[in-house]
């Protein structure tokens, strides 16, 4: 009988294991404007969602220890693609990218997921819609901005130009490895260039306005988007934190899940 059982809850995704349950999902939702969003979830405590960064996509999270660090831990663990990237739609319109889609494809995600408040970890871009996400979803919990300075809070981010100008055809010998990139992986170069161009900044004025506690985290070698933590100084309830490594590397390390496992808790 208890075999039976056990087979009936796998074919629902569901593992029992002694008192606990952990669940699994994976599918698309359709957001506001018609676009498929891939997303997957498993586990069944409290809401992590983990936001990607550029020119990767969800499943990047797998690679870092911090994934199933949250798991083990009991935390309900959300990752999707963001639009334009991984399996979910690649509009053609560059409006689609336009006026907080990205925020707004989170915020109708959660609410079809039923969640009420979320906990939420952004790296490097995924940082940056982060940030929106504190000032436009009052359900936020608490939110760890990784990879990520100053910046971005400036709409004339000259990094964010440059990438856009390389990224739709422009000659900019410095990025040229990073378009070759994205080419010789068959990644959508349109949209990734709409991506940069109507990538949201959000003032320091507002993240000033927020009250949620913030850990502001990078690597000892990682300056590529200005000061961490010039950045954490800007909010009202923030801590920093350095890991090992450079902006690529940091994310993987254990370091790096320690420092935001305790945050957590």
């Amino acid at each position: 009988m208890k075999s039976i059982k056990l087979f009936l809850c796998l074919l629902t995704g569901i593992l029992i294991t002694g008192t606990s349950i952990a669940q699994s999902d994976s599918g698309f939702y359709k957001s506001f404007d018609g676009t498929k969003i891939y997303y997957e979830t498993r586990g069944s405590g409290e809401a992590v969602l983990l936001v990607h960064g550029f020119i990767v996509n969800s499943q990047s999270w797998k690679k870092a220890a911090l994934y199933n660090d949250l798991l083990a831990a009991g935390y309900r663990v959300i990752i999707l693609d963001q639009r334009g990237n991984g399996k979910s739609d690649k509009p053609d319109s560059e409006l689609a990218y336009a006026n907080d889609a990205e925020a707004k494809d989170i915020m109708g995600l959660m609410t079809a997921l039923k969640i009420k408040t979320y906990n939420i970890v952004g790296y490097s871009r995924g940082s940056i819609i982060t940030a929106r996400l504190l000032v436009l979803d009052n359900r936020v919990k608490r939110a760890v901005m990784g990879g990520m300075g100053l910046d971005f809070t400036n709409p004339d981010w000259p990094r964010r130009i440059q990438f856009y100008h390389a990224l739709r055809g422009d000659d900019v010998p410095e990025l040229a490895n990073m378009v070759k990139y994205v080419q010789d992986a068959g990644l959508d170069q349109r949209a990734l260039s709409f991506l940069q161009k109507y990538q949201p900044s959000t003032p320091k004025e507002d993240l000033a306005k927020v009250k949620q506690p913030v850990l502001v985290i990078c690597g000892t070698e990682d300056s590529d988007n200005g000061s961490a933590e010039e950045l954490s100084k800007v909010f009202q309830n923030a801590s920093y934190a350095r890991v090992p490594g450079n902006h690529g590397a940091a994310l993987g390390t254990k370091e790096f899940s320690q420092e935001l496992m305790k945050f957590l808790k």
